[in-house]
């Protein structure tokens, strides 16, 4: 009886035996696997696990795959269901693109409406159905990344599992996991937002929300304030220097012991103003408060801690006026005349305090 041959399969790679470097670089055009750091080659002939067509268009990336989409969450059934008449031609035309007789469309198009049907058939997929449409539209209106998009998927599926979407509201219960989705990924998503504006809607998103943390023992991170200043920035148009003064800030403040318990876009919106006068731009209270989602009272709250507690010197009004005149005595006022000086100084600070004060 001859010996069995035991089948050994190679160790995985995961750093350079040379320099014992994590950094590796998987060249899937030459098969090799090289060391960044000092260029030692550890693997040959790698296995290309891709397809062995080739597209340059999108057409052509359509017409030769002979796979459907990968299974996710974030659709009802995972997607793993077909569909009739989804080919490229249409439920009129046949594979090779001929146009069907009247009687087998007509079949078609009946045998394409119970398969929709029974993709749902029960209550639970009815719900998944809906609750993932929503999820859908969600995301192309707030602009949600796929992989949050997902685990919101999987933070509701996981309350259907509880049975605790029962009696409630299917959008409410959707958004909520979304903006479970978003706390736990860092993105500065607000219940506004997600409420669309509707504060009914709100509360009850809130109270949603509530119920996943209490029931799924979920904890979620503090949302930092330094992610919001992008988003306020972008609608505003704040240069990158003051955002970096803000964020900068912000870290300063953290350090103080300040921020904790407050609202992470009213600390990213006063922060915003307090960099764009360090700056010079002009950028008012309530441009920052409208855009950032709070009120002028809220901008200014924070704003005067942050002052205090950093020790931020900031030039007064009448400071800025004072300076305006000198530097407008300086540049336009040496050489002249006393009437010449008289005229320009008189325009000049009429301009000047209107510029300051309007």
């Amino acid at each position: 009886m001859e010996k069995e041959k035991k089948v050994t399969s190679k160790p995985l790679i995961d750093r350079c035996p040379e320099c014992e470097s994590q950094n590796l670089i998987h060249d899937y055009d030459s098969g090799e696997t090289v060391c960044g750091d000092c260029g030692l080659v550890l693997r040959e002939q790698m296995i290309d696990k891709g397809p062995e067509w080739r597209a340059f268009t999108d057409e052509e990336k359509v017409s030769r795959t002979r796979v459907g989409m990968p299974t996710t969450y974030a659709v009802h059934d995972k997607g793993l269901s077909t569909d009739v008449g989804g080919g490229p031609f249409g439920v009129n035309y046949d594979a090779f693109g001929r146009k069907l007789p009247l009687a087998t469309r007509a079949q078609m198009w009946r045998l394409r409406k119970w398969q929709i049907h029974s993709r749902a058939h029960t209550s639970v997929e009815r719900n998944l159905a809906q609750a993932m449409y929503e999820l859908d539209r969600l995301k192309d209106k707030l602009t949600i990344p796929p992989p949050v998009k997902e685990m919101a998927a999987v933070i509701y599926r996981k309350a259907i599992e509880k049975g605790r979407t029962r009696g409630r509201s299917i959008n409410a219960m959707i958004r909520a996991a979304l903006y479970t989705a978003c706390r736990d990924s860092g993105l500065p998503r607000t219940l506004k937002e997600i409420g669309e504006g509707n504060p009914l809607f709100k509360k009850d998103i809130a109270r949603c929300y509530r119920l996943i943390l209490r029931e799924l023992k979920m904890q979620m991170p503090v949302s930092d304030s330094v992610t919001c200043i992008s988003k306020i920035a972008e609608k505003i148009g704040i240069s990158e220097k003051s955002q970096g003064r803000a964020a900068k800030i912000l870290h300063q403040a953290k350090e103080k012991k300040y921020g904790p318990g407050k609202d992470p876009m009213g600390l990213a919106a006063a922060a915003l103003y307090i960099a764009c006068l360090e700056n010079n731009e002009q950028i008012t209270q309530k441009d920052i408060a409208e855009k950032a989602g709070v009120t002028e009272v809220t901008v200014r709250n924070r704003y005067k801690p942050l002052v205090k507690i950093l020790d931020i010197k900031l030039l007064t009004r009448s400071e800025k006026i004072a300076l305006f005149y000198f530097v407008l005595d300086l540049k336009f006022l040496i050489g002249k005349t006393p009437l010449e000086t008289f005229i320009l100084n008189k325009n000049w600070k009429s301009l000047a305090i209107k510029f300051l004060t309007g």
